[in-house]
């Protein structure tokens, strides 16, 4: 490592002072060497006009950035942001003020932030100067998925979150740059409205922990997978992990704490909070392994396709791809979860598998382009949970059952007085419960006297839905056995669910549809995007 220059704190989607290992090290190294620190943020153009990135996740980047620099000038050196490709940053930082050596935690994303990073390393090792990447959550990159995780996981989650440090050796001189309120001018993208959107940055995320372990636990297990409950039952910490205003061992060490505070109290007092804490570290464990799946593979942003499913399905197959992402299917759920999308860039985790699905099978879109929309809505959009799940959820990888939701049936289990959809579709809230979840099946004087005509009040549907998951389970059937597959698919028809299992994803299918248990356990898979 050089001994002149500063010792610079990249940070990217770890927008804290707290839990930040390579900031503590920076900073030990800095005052040895009797040199500064620069914290140092870099944005850049062509990550933010990426397809896969929205001004939503600006908006909460921003609010982050702004408190890391309130957080960071209070103990003596605030967050520096500087624009451009990093390469070129880091270069014009060296010419000026020289680089001691280069600090960040290691980034799980896309192919564009491997090669992003790829370049950086290059660049530091011609010029001779040591980049120390910090893992995390017992993610290690290029490990097969899967190896020695639950160990690494453990080692991780039990030691206990680190301080912010409680000085920074400033680095003098330098201005810290303007945070910009919006990126249009700088990436010439149409504004990103998104008035529902949680708030960014350290402060809100504690709070939102706090809210969660307080209070939303005994809703928790019940309402989490409703979308008219969800909102405030689930605890709302995906964005803030995403993004990294709150690390994962900083949650980890909240749900312990108050599971060993309510450990023990009466049943009668704890209720189901114990219970719901479990769920939820579960969750987070889980969402660990998926971000490790990633790093298995990081030069691309997609498990395995079979080969079976390439090119099968439509990219916008009449108009489905636009009726869809605008909230109109004439499907009430679907299309009041993708206006609640558009508006707060959230959903609860069934709902995000349930329109990645519906898409999927019922429209026969092909996931990459459906994935996209839905990356671009999602405040919290992590790239290692994503992908690998927009695949699954739309079964494209070949060994899993494919989870055909019934839109219908998913309304009145999920919104059973329809007051979700009635809140999202303003033109069906006149019409009686009983037909709420499915307009089309309301006799003409009913849709009448609510005042809907269908195709000008509000969407008929782009097809019925049992008729159209079917249609789906039939063209892959074909598919599968084009491709040298067994030729049929194993059916589970239900109200809720038609599951259907491909040739090698569980044994040898049954001779005809056999009908499914209505309650069965969880899958972890079926957890969708977020928990």
């Amino acid at each position: 490592m050089t001994t002149s220059g500063l010792h610079i704190v990249w940070f990217k989607r770890d927008l804290r002072s707290a839990d930040h290992a390579p900031l503590l090290a920076a900073v030990a190294a800095a005052r040895e060497a009797g040199c500064g620190v620069l914290p140092l943020y870099i944005l850049e153009p062509d990550l933010w006009r990426r397809s896969d990135m929205s001004g939503r996740q600006w908006g909460f980047v921003r609010e982050a950035l702004a408190d890391l620099r309130r957080d960071l000038a209070a103990r003596g050196q605030p967050l520096v942001l500087r624009a451009g490709p990093a390469v070129n940053v880091l270069a014009a930082i060296r010419r000026a003020q020289g680089i001691a050596g280069l600090w960040s935690h290691r980034e799980t994303g896309t192919a564009w932030s491997w090669g992003r990073d790829a370049a950086v390393a290059a660049w530091a090792r011609d010029q001779g100067i040591a980049w120390v990447e910090s893992g995390h959550d017992g993610v290690l990159r290029g490990a097969a998925d899967g190896a020695g995780w639950p160990a690494r996981w453990s080692r991780a989650m039990a030691s206990a979150p680190a301080a912010s440090p409680a000085a920074i050796p400033p680095a003098t001189g330098i201005e810290p740059g303007p945070i910009p309120d919006t990126l249009d001018r700088l990436i010439d993208r149409v504004p990103d409205i998104c008035p529902g959107r949680q708030s960014g940055g350290r402060r809100a995320g504690e709070a939102a922990m706090q809210r969660f372990f307080d209070r939303r636990l005994l809703r928790y297990r019940r309402g989490m997978a409703s979308p008219a409950m969800a909102g405030d039952a689930c605890s709302r910490l995906s964005p803030h992990l995403a993004w990294g205003t709150l690390s994962t061992r900083e949650v980890m060490a909240a749900a312990v704490r108050r599971r060993d505070e309510l450990r023990d109290l009466p049943p009668a007092i704890t209720g189901d909070r114990l219970k719901a804490i479990d769920a939820f570290t579960d969750r987070l464990r889980w969402r660990g392994r998926m971000i490790q799946g990633l790093e298995a593979r990081p030069d691309s942003p997609h498990v395995t396709l079979d080969p079976a499913f390439e090119g099968l399905r439509g990219t916008n197959t009449a108009g489905h791809l636009d009726a869809w992402s605008r909230g109109e299917t004439g499907w009430p759920l679907v299309d009041a979860c993708m206006r609640a999308l558009a508006r707060d860039g959230w959903l609860p985790f069934r709902m995000r598998a349930m329109v990645m699905a519906v898409a999927s099978y019922h429209l026969w879109l092909d996931f990459r382009p459906v994935a996209l929309v839905l990356a671009r809505r999602f405040v919290d959009y992590e790239p290692g949970i994503h992908w690998a799940q927009a695949q699954i959820q739309a079964g494209t990888t070949g060994g899993q059952v494919f989870r055909m939701y019934n839109p219908v049936r998913q309304s009145e289990m999920q919104d059973p007085d329809g007051g979700f959809i009635r809140a999202m579709l303003p033109a069906l809230a006149r019409l009686p419960t009983p037909f709420i979840h499915a307009p089309w099946t309301a006799p003409h004087a009913v849709l009448t006297e609510a005042g809907i005509t269908l195709g000008r009040d509000y969407p008929a549907p782009i097809a019925e839905p049992l008729a159209a998951a079917r249609a789906a389970r039939d063209r892959l059937a074909r598919a599968l056995r084009a491709a040298g597959g067994a030729g049929d698919t194993a059916m589970t028809d239900t109200p809720e669910l038609i599951a259907a299992t491909p040739p090698g994803g569980g044994g040898a299918p049954p001779a005809r549809a056999r009908p499914a248990p209505r309650r069965r356990k969880t899958d972890p898979r079926q957890l969708g995007f977020d928990f």
